[in-house]
C-alpha cells in the first residue's frame, strides 16, 4: 500500500485522537459556506458519509442548528482494520440567522456529502420605493 508523505497527518490524528469524537453533548464542529445568492441565503455544509437520515435540521426563533451522527460501518468479524482516519461521532453547527430571513421556507437538500440550505430573504427586508405626494394632497393649517 502506497502512502503519501504528508508532515501534519500524524498531528492531526492525534490532535483527533485526544479530543475525541463528537458526542451528542460535546459534538465537533463542521465545515461550511455561507453566502448569497440573489434574493437568498446559501449554507452548505460538508458531511461526507453521513446518511441523510442521520441529519437533524432545526430552528426556533432565529437560532439555525444543524447536528449530524457519522455511524460505523458495520464489518464483518474476519475484517482487521489497518487505519482508521475519517473521524465518527456527532457533528454540530449553530449559526444565528438575520432577523431579516425568512425561517419559515427553508429549503434543504442533500447531494454527494453536502447539506445545502437556501434561506430566502424575507419580503419586509427587500429594498422598496416609496412613492411621494405632491400639488392637491397639501392641506393649510390654520388656528
Amino acid at each position: 500500500m502506497l502512502m503519501r508523505t504528508d508532515p501534519f497527518r500524524e498531528l492531526d490524528r492525534l490532535a483527533q485522537q485526544l479530543m475525541g469524537p463528537g458526542t451528542w453533548s460535546k459534538p465537533s464542529a463542521m465545515p461550511m459556506d455561507a453566502y448569497r445568492e440573489g434574493d437568498e441565503y446559501v449554507v452548505a455544509f460538508d458531511l461526507p458519509g453521513v446518511a441523510a437520515d442521520a441529519i437533524d435540521v432545526d430552528v426556533e426563533r432565529n437560532m439555525l442548528t444543524v447536528k449530524a451522527e457519522r455511524r460505523p460501518v458495520a464489518k464483518a468479524d474476519e475484517v482487521q482494520m489497518e487505519l482508521s482516519e475519517r473521524p465518527l461521532g456527532v457533528f454540530s453547527r449553530q449559526i444565528v440567522l438575520a432577523d431579516t430571513l425568512d425561517t419559515e421556507h427553508i429549503k434543504a437538500d442533500y447531494d454527494a456529502g453536502v447539506l445545502t440550505l437556501r434561506i430566502p430573504i424575507a419580503e419586509r427586508a427587500k429594498p422598496r420605493k416609496i412613492s411621494i405626494g405632491v400639488g392637491a394632497d397639501r392641506r393649510e393649517i390654520s388656528g
